[in-house]
């Protein structure tokens, strides 16, 4: 049996265990209470986040829509043609059959020049050649004569005579043809004609004025219908060009004109002429069309704005240019709604026609396109859909500068 010191001895360590395991157990409580008071201190210093309502934004559907831009170039119109009347003979005009500003054509008689002078030398030339052609013929019949006579009545000096006198009467008459050549040529120009049809301007001679070829042109014809217009294209829209012709598109183009007071000229405009070389100054080459001119609205040296566009363009999805904004690194982005909420999306986007730009992709024909309220969305967020606020760019009586034919 135990005594009683190892009695005490073994009831003094169960109370010690005892002991550390209350004490175990009184911590792990005190801890996992001091953790709970903590966490719930801490959620309750924490600030709450804002509930963000849904922002109320305008919606349309993307449409299939027409792309056309035009591309602008100054112009200027010169004339096909222009020719100045110089009188090729001298003398005093007699008539003048028009009237300064009139359209003239192609051989109309237009001054009348005394020509008495003129006919007076045509009848000379024409006396000398009947008798240069008598002395020609009186001629050849003596040569004719010696040919046959007997070899025994003639010397040979004689019938050479004979032969030269006979070919100096021929050259006589080619001499006295040539004259009278010459004399009708001086009588036919004492008419002044016109070379080509056109628009004549102020004459500088009137009836009773005496001209020459020495005192300048009487007056100038300008050709206006059709007329020529040349403007400047940089090197690269030009090699873009050539480009075109090679794949057979550069017809797909339409050439029109706005005039100076803004309004559109109503013919079209076909490619006439490109330059051999480039301008080292402008990097441009110069440019002709050719334009039916019938109410001589283009007045040569004046200059017009031409426009270019696509005779078939094509359709792209395309949303007013309010639904557009900047993304980072420079692109453009829309709102897309699905379901009621706004999702950011990048865009490819071409340039604005009809207050529409289109998007070359990035956006399919049908989906809801936030238009108005963009900067209150958060991407990703839920939006309302409201009424947007009528402007051009969402105004269907939106009308382009040039009307569509």
């Amino acid at each position: 049996m135990a005594s009683n010191e190892e009695k005490k001895s073994m009831a003094t360590a169960v109370g010690s265990a005892i002991a550390t395991f209350v004490l175990a157990v009184v911590c792990a409580a005190g801890g996992w209470i001091g953790h709970g008071m903590w966490a719930e201190r801490q959620e309750a210093e924490a600030p709450k986040k804002p509930v963000v309502p849904p922002a109320t934004v305008a919606v349309t559907n993307a449409q299939m829509r027409v792309y056309n831009l035009p591309e602008s170039f100054v112009a200027h119109a010169e004339a096909m043609q222009e020719v100045d009347l110089l009188p090729q003979v001298d003398g005093y005009i007699r008539e003048m059959l028009f009237k300064e500003g009139d359209i003239v054509k192609e051989g109309d008689v237009l001054y009348v020049l005394d020509d008495e002078r003129y006919q007076a030398v045509v009848n000379q030339r024409k006396a000398d050649l009947e008798a240069a052609e008598a002395e020609e013929r009186r001629a050849r019949r003596y040569w004719e004569r010696m040919e046959k006579a007997d070899a025994r009545g003639i010397t040979q000096l004689e019938r050479d005579n004979a032969e030269a006198a006979a070919e100096s009467a021929k050259a006589r008459v080619l001499q006295a043809k040539a004259n009278l050549v010459v004399a009708e040529y001086d009588l036919k120009k004492a008419k002044v004609v016109a070379p080509i049809g056109g628009q004549i301007g102020k004459s500088a001679a009137h009836v009773g004025d005496y001209v020459a070829p020495s005192k300048g042109a009487l007056a100038r014809i300008v050709q206006i219908d059709p007329i020529r217009v040349t403007f400047p294209l940089t090197d690269r829209a030009y090699i873009a060009w050539r480009e075109a012709q090679k794949e057979g598109t550069a017809t797909d183009y339409r050439m029109r004109l706005v005039l100076a007071d803004g309004s559109a000229y109503e013919q079209d405009g076909a490619w006439d002429f490109d330059d051999n070389q480039m301008s080292r100054d402008t990097a441009t080459i110069q440019m002709r069309l050719k334009f039916p001119n019938p109410e001589r609205l283009l007045i040569p040296n004046s200059y017009v704005t031409l426009v270019t566009d696509n005779k078939n363009p094509p359709s792209y999805p395309s949303v007013p240019q309010t639904a557009f904004f900047d993304l980072p690194g420079g692109n453009l982005g829309v709102y897309v709604v699905k379901n009621g909420v706004a999702e950011a999306r990048p865009v490819e986007t071409l340039g604005v026609y009809d207050g529409w730009r289109a998007v070359k992709s990035g956006l399919a024909e049908g989906e809801t396109v936030v238009i108005s309220g963009t900067g209150k969305i958060v991407p990703g967020g839920k939006v309302n859909l409201g009424v947007a606020t009528p402007n051009d760019d969402t105004n269907p009586g939106f009308k382009p500068t040039l009307p569509e034919k």
